[in-house]
């Protein structure tokens, strides 16, 4: 009987040896915190990344989308104010560079915007394209009500339809070069 007990009890220690290696490397796999969260870190990092890639990119191109259309309206501008006399052309001018100015503030804003966005994640992508979508608007009303009152209903079809405004302006470059090219053709013979 001694020798049966003696059986047992190696068998239980044995059992028992296997059971505290199992529950030791299950705590080892719990107590890995800090690998898991650095795993955790590294990947939120890099989709963190790449959306600022993604948002910058878009920020840039509405950016440029903006100022381009803000130049388009201040050129409309001062193509309808020269038929309208000197003084109105001035005032269109003026409106039409701050029409462009504003454009080019509004894309540093929305640049500047798109790396705090890049920080804080989608919800402020988000709003950056609405403040986007409201300078924009704001620019051409601003455009719209800066122009002297004979020319804001030219300046509104201009914004609206910017096309003719463009065809028209190449014409009337090509016409003044013309002109001054003639002048200067008739005053060396």
């Amino acid at each position: 009987m001694t020798d049966r007990t003696a059986a047992d009890l190696r068998r239980q220690i044995e059992r028992t040896r296997h059971r505290l290696g199992s529950t030791v490397e299950e705590l080892a796999a719990r107590a890995d915190v800090r690998g898991r969260t650095k795993a955790r870190a590294a990947d939120l990092m890099d989709r963190a990344g790449a959306m600022t890639v993604q948002l910058r990119s878009t920020a840039s191109q509405a950016g440029y989308h903006v100022q381009e259309r803000a130049g388009r309206a201040g050129h409309a501008v001062q193509e309808r104010a020269g038929r309208a006399g000197h003084a109105v052309q001035e005032r269109a001018g003026h409106a039409g560079h701050a029409a462009q100015g504003r454009g080019v503030r509004a894309k540093h804003a929305v640049q500047d915007a798109a790396t705090r966005v890049g920080r804080t994640g989608r919800r402020q992508a988000l709003h950056v394209r609405d403040d986007l979508r409201n300078n924009a608007a704001r620019a051409s009303r601003t455009a719209e009500r800066s122009a002297p009152a004979p020319v804001q209903a030219p300046v509104r079809f201009a914004l609206r339809h910017p096309r003719p405004v463009v065809i028209v302006g190449a014409a009337a470059v090509a016409l003044v070069a013309a002109g001054v090219m003639g002048r200067r053709r008739a005053k060396e013979q």
